[in-house]
């Protein structure tokens, strides 16, 4: 009988033992998952903020953001002065500007891309003109005029972009990019989604 209730009493034992470790691994598992899921939300939330960093620097050079007029223009340096109705919109946001015609090719593709660009982003982002050069409009001809990067002769379709940038000092001031002819959609993609980087980065700062 003793020998009885000792192989009993070891069985129950071995059962605490099994159910100890049952426990233990469930927790650790519990805990890995809990981790695991904390690590992707950061790399998540991580790649998200990226995903709006400023890819473009300001400068002269024909890629960059230009406060002035660039290196390409005939009188590179010199201060751009900016139309009233867009630095009136630029209080509310970054600009976007797509100045063209309804009867060429590029122009057409361009406002195509476009329009495909702003259904990611969102009218609530970025703030989008779409202008004809038909004669009715006489901020297409003042556009021209301001934002040509060329100077000179001035063709269609010319895209501009107008957001908030930091100067040399420190000071925030209005930065600007223009390119004529078609871009494709990705070039429109990546200087507005810049255009946004920057502005949240700057608003707060900037004396309208």
């Amino acid at each position: 009988m003793r020998v009885g209730n000792n192989s009993d009493e070891n069985k129950w034992e071995l059962v605490e033992i099994s159910k100890a470790i049952m426990r233990t691994y469930l927790v650790t598992f519990l805990i890995g998952v809990i981790l695991a899921t904390g690590t992707l939300g950061l790399i998540s939330s991580g790649q998200s903020e990226m995903s709006l960093s400023s890819v473009q620097s300001t400068g002269p050079g024909a890629d960059d953001w230009w406060i002035d007029y660039p290196d390409q223009h005939p009188d590179p340096g010199s201060e751009v002065d900016h139309p009233e109705w867009v630095l009136d919109t630029l209080e509310d946001g970054p600009v976007l500007i797509l100045d063209h015609s309804t009867n060429c090719i590029p122009c057409i593709d361009q406002e195509d891309d476009a329009e495909s660009v702003l259904e990611d982003l969102g009218d609530d982002k970025i703030s989008y003109f779409n202008i004809i050069s038909d004669g009715s409009d006489i901020r297409a001809y003042e556009l021209l005029d301001v934002y040509d990067p060329d100077g000179g002769v001035s063709y269609i379709p010319i895209t501009i972009v107008v957001t908030l940038v930091q100067n040399s000092d420190g000071d925030v001031v209005v930065g600007w990019h223009s390119v004529v002819g078609a871009t494709g959609e990705e070039w429109i993609r990546s200087y507005a989604e810049d255009a946004i980087s920057y502005y949240q980065e700057n608003s707060d700062d900037w004396n309208a």
